[in-house]
């Protein structure tokens, strides 16, 4: 083993104004203290000790204990204080109650940083432990977790016992939940570099780790585990770092299944969940996901030895059964994983060196009858060199309990996939349909060539998926999106913040209005009247015909409560439309306070379209888009993505939603209707999401009235949800 690398870095660094911890006194400590370890009985501590002697560790290990004076055949120190010179790292394993006058303690002494392994913490001594990690120097991980072990340096900071078969690797792990890490270790048969349990990141967090894997000359793969996001602008920069340095990062988010972002009186908030806002996060960042743990294993096998698609997007299918290769095709067009349309000259190669197939993806050797007609090499080549695959896939029965014979006779195919992969600048993947263990020396075979063999046809097609992301730059570009969209506020702005800050509950259309208006968010005319006889006074100001609507901060969804009135084409039905709004509030809402009545210019020929935002912690707003109207969501035609968004993020919004194939003139319904007024609506919606997040918890824009061709844009009405 060689001995632990000096923890040369600063403690502290900075880029682009944001504050990052580096987290080398912990993954690579020269010296550890440790608080908890006894001398009359076994614990955490003393299994830290253990472990940490019978891996060979080099550095010094230091127990600190107030009365013994050694423990495990180590002298004891009786307080952090007695220690001389500088400790990297202190595991803390002792009672919650005992943890926050240990880390006074250490923060004096010369320790750097400290692992806290306690759990069960009060509300009160949660609140400590976090307030002191914000200003302390001491850096500290946890509390709540498992530690970590550095496999590439023998540097097990862990209070169980490692399993045996795990070996050093290319593949780093990080999982807030220790039981997570024990799962997907004891799953795996790759080498390890290094696996951290994060816990509950009162201080450091997983995105600290993931940069300082990002320059791990040991790591070429990171998975993750998380339960939520500390930081998504940390997150997003620590990705870039990963992509920047041609390393793969893939995440398994837990807890993605809460039905709506935000309790909230406006329709956004029904629309949309917290899995839209990981989706839009994870996709505006170019993270690979996976949804279970096999997926992740896949997912970190298959990226360890296959790397990135380099060409090409979609995948070659290939193996000796259509039945097998169609089923793969189903799985993979479920997950959203392209497959590859060959081109003529690839079709034509094809045909010849497989007589009687027709030359499409999926490609099924079975189909040509005479084994000896195959030129399965050829064929190998003719799938790898199409322009349009990045990826082959090839699906094989490996199953461990595969008959001996069965095994032998595929062993020629076998040899023809592990020597097309090892010459293949393109991924290559064998892939067991069933989660069944593999034959292990089919497994060793394929590994010595570069060829990794999973397990499952859907892990699998997720993990091959996957090798198309982590190109470098979109996670930067997010980050510096979100930057740049926290700019200072101009004037009217500001003043506008300061009066919404003032509001509670919806706000009153006038100054719904004056928001609207202040970013050029065009509406239709209209004005509010306290009563029919201003209504009177006033009318010519909007002109027939018109709409007249409530206004009442107490009634948000109008229309429900018999709040609105359409058609009203003179004085008299002006006068009747306020009386008849006035009794339906009387008998629907008697608690609302009528306010006074929106007049509104009433327009026809318009196709109702909705957008707002709904606040989705931790990312901010997001931003919702799609077909409006009263049944808005009964038909839950809708997009959302995390402001702020850019012209060509608005625009890739409104492509996924059957609005957009409306206005595109389906089936000559309607006229083809330009769509870049709404597009522009929807990207300086985005920006006073932005600029009033904390401030406003939802918006809704419904309808949004889309001028049939010319594509004109008028919101006809408006509800604000304010944050408190």
């Amino acid at each position: 083993m060689q001995p632990p690398k000096a923890a040369a870095r600063p403690l502290l660094f900075s880029k682009d104004k944001a504050l990052h911890i580096n987290v080398t006194p912990m993954v690579q400590p020269r010296s550890v203290a440790v608080v908890g370890a006894s001398a009359k009985r076994i614990t955490q501590g003393n299994v830290v000790i253990s472990n940490l002697k019978s891996w060979g560790y080099k550095g010094a290990i230091l127990p600190i204990h107030p009365q013994a004076d050694q423990i495990d055949g180590l002298p004891a120190f009786n307080s952090a204080a007695d220690i001389r010179g500088d400790t990297d790292l202190a595991i803390v394993a002792i009672p919650a109650a005992q943890v926050s006058g240990v880390l006074r303690d250490l923060e004096a002494s010369s320790v750097r940083s400290a692992i806290v392994f306690s759990n069960g913490f009060s509300d009160e001594e949660e609140r400590a432990l976090r307030a002191f990690g914000a200003d302390s120097r001491l850096i500290v991980h946890g509390p709540n977790c498992m530690g970590l072990v550095n496999f590439t340096d023998s540097i097990p900071l862990y209070p169980s016992r490692p399993s045996l078969r795990l070996k050093p690797g290319k593949v780093a792990l990080i999982a807030q939940s220790g039981s997570a890490a024990i799962s997907v270790m004891n799953s795996t048969v790759i080498g390890l570099s290094k696996v951290v349990t994060v816990g509950s990141e009162f201080h450091v967090a997983a995105a600290d780790y993931i940069r300082w894997l990002a320059d791990d000359d040991e790591t070429t793969v990171i998975g993750v585990v998380a339960e939520s996001i500390k930081s998504p602008l940390a997150l997003a920069e620590a990705a870039e770092c990963v992509h920047a340095a041609g390393k793969s990062l893939v995440m398994l988010k837990v807890g993605r299944s809460a039905v709506g972002v935000a309790a909230t009186q406006a329709h956004t908030g029904a629309l949309v969940s917290d899995r839209d806002a990981y989706d839009s996060f994870f996709r505006e960042t170019n993270i690979a996901t996976v949804s279970d743990y096999d997926e992740l294993i896949a997912a970190l096998e298959c990226s360890a030895s296959a790397g990135r698609m380099v060409q090409g997007a979609s995948l070659g299918i290939v193996g000796i059964s259509g039945g097998q290769t169609a089923l793969a095709c189903d799985i993979a067009e479920a997950q959203g994983v392209a497959v590859a349309a060959f081109a003529d000259d690839t079709r034509s190669r094809l045909r010849a060196a497989l007589p009687g197939i027709d030359g499409n993806n999926p490609v099924d050797f079975g189909a040509t009858v005479i084994v000896e007609d195959r030129n399965m090499p050829e064929a190998m080549q003719a799938v790898i060199a199409d322009e349009a695959v990045g990826a082959v896939v090839v699906l094989q029965d490996m199953q461990e309990s595969l008959n001996p014979a069965t095994l032998k006779n595929y062993m020629s195919v076998l040899d023809v996939y592990a020597a097309a992969g090892k010459a293949s600048e393109k991924p290559l993947i064998v892939i067991s349909p069933t989660s069944e263990n593999v034959d292990p020396g089919v497994r060793a075979m394929l590994a010595d060539h570069g060829v990794p063999l999973i397990r499952g046809l859907h892990a699998g097609l997720r993990a091959v998926g996957n090798l198309a992301l982590g190109k470098p730059g979109p996670a930067g570009a997010w980050a510096r999106q979100r930057r740049d969209a926290s700019a200072p506020l101009d004037e009217v702005v500001v003043a506008l913040r300061r009066d919404i800050e003032l509001c509670s509950g919806a706000l009153e259309p006038e100054l719904s209005f004056r928001l609207l208006r202040a970013y050029g968010i065009p509406l239709v005319k209209s004005i509010v009247v306290k009563d029919a006889g201003e209504a009177v006074a006033r009318m010519s100001e909007i002109g027939f015909p018109m709409v007249v609507k409530v206004a009442s901060r107490d009634v948000q969804h109008r229309s429900d409560v018999g709040g609105v009135v359409l058609g009203v084409r003179d004085e008299t039905s002006l006068g009747d439309a306020i009386k008849s709004i006035a009794g339906n509030i009387a008998a629907a809402r008697p608690e609302a306070t009528i306010d006074g009545y929106e007049l509104q210019e009433e327009l026809v020929d318009g196709v109702e379209a909705m957008a707002g935002f709904t606040a989705a912690p931790p990312f901010g707003p997001m931003i919702v888009l799609g077909s409006g109207g009263t049944l808005v969501e009964l038909m839950a035609d809708r997009a959302a993505a995390l402001a702020p968004l850019t012209h060509e993020q608005a625009g890739a919004m409104l492509r996924q939603t059957k609005l957009d194939r409306m206005l595109a003139g389906y089936r000559n319904l309607m006229p083809r209707t330009d769509t870049s007024q709404l597009i522009e609506l929807a990207v300086k919606l985005s920006q006073l999401a932005s600029d009033f997040d904390g401030v406003l918890a939802a918006c809704d824009l419904n309808p949004v009235l889309i001028r049939k061709g010319s594509g004109d844009v008028r919101v006809v009405d408006a509800l604000f949800v304010c944050a408190r």
